[in-house]
């Protein structure tokens, strides 16, 4: 796959200030101030981005005034314009340029960009963005060149394979983003430099394998062991490699077929 040029892509403009918040760090700590994520802290400041996820502004046409870079997220997003003094900021869909009209409405031409209801979308269509509950907003498929395809509808209910190979059932009045996120050369980038790993927030990690056996369940072992016990374990000393983690869900009756086993 040809990688394209982001500098071709984004347009030169300053982010839009009314829809950018300040983000504080958090370098991997919960409330109490554990730290629940190991390996972050450090990295560059970053200003959030205010996304619509949802149906903020329904059936008015806005108009794509530029593509943007956003340091909070994999995929590039779209400034619309609804009017002199109306802005909002949504995930871009590949193969989207400055000067196109999207809309948000219950029923909306098939295009690229365009939100609708799954009900209103033909089968087959790639689409993302996708809400679990109606009127909440898009909660799945939102990363960089992924989409999810429309296999079937059936009763109340639309089926989706996700990117992962899942086949699951959403309900038809939830709203969907035509098309494929932005960005998808985003998986054969390399990183290049520790310094570039830095200036994203992950600080330097030691292997497990490398420790001894009392700083790490995989430590250990005579030369290089790949894991010094006989059977693996997480860093806090559960099992691991072939043990199902995922609960009973209620979700689970939703799911037609299971994501494929890499």
């Amino acid at each position: 796959m040809k990688t394209q040029n982001s500098k071709k892509i984004l347009t030169k403009k300053e982010p839009e200030k009314s829809l950018l918040v300040p983000l504080k760090k958090k370098a991997g700590r919960s409330s109490s101030g554990r730290i629940t994520v190991r390996h972050r802290g450090g990295g560059v400041k970053r200003l959030y981005r205010i996304l619509d996820f949802g149906e903020e502004k329904m059936n008015i046409p806005a108009k794509v005034v530029a593509l943007e870079y956003d340091p909070n997220r994999t995929a590039y997003i779209m400034l619309l314009e609804y009017g002199p003094s109306q802005k909002c900021y949504r995930i871009a869909p590949h193969g989207i340029k400055v000067g196109d009209e999207v809309i948000c409405a219950e029923k909306a031409p098939i295009k690229i960009g365009n939100r609708m209801k799954l009900k209103n979308i033909p089968v087959g269509t790639q689409v993302y963005n996708i809400e679990l509950q109606p009127g909440k907003g898009g909660q799945m498929v939102r990363g960089a060149g992924t989409a999810a395809t429309i296999l079937a509808k059936e009763g109340k209910y639309c089926h989706l394979e996700m990117p992962s190979g899942e086949v699951r059932k959403v309900l038809l009045e939830c709203f969907a983003t035509i098309g494929q996120v932005s960005h998808p050369e985003k998986r054969f980038e390399k990183i290049k430099k520790a310094g570039s790993r830095r200036r994203k927030g992950w600080r330097p990690t030691v292997r497990g394998t490398v420790m001894n056996p009392r700083d790490h369940p995989h430590g250990g072992g005579e030369g290089k062991a790949p894991i010094g016990l006989p059977h693996p374990k997480t860093p806090w000393g559960k099992p691991a490699l072939g043990v199902k983690t995922r609960k009973r869900k209620w979700t689970d009756k939703y799911i037609i077929k299971r994501r494929k086993k890499k």
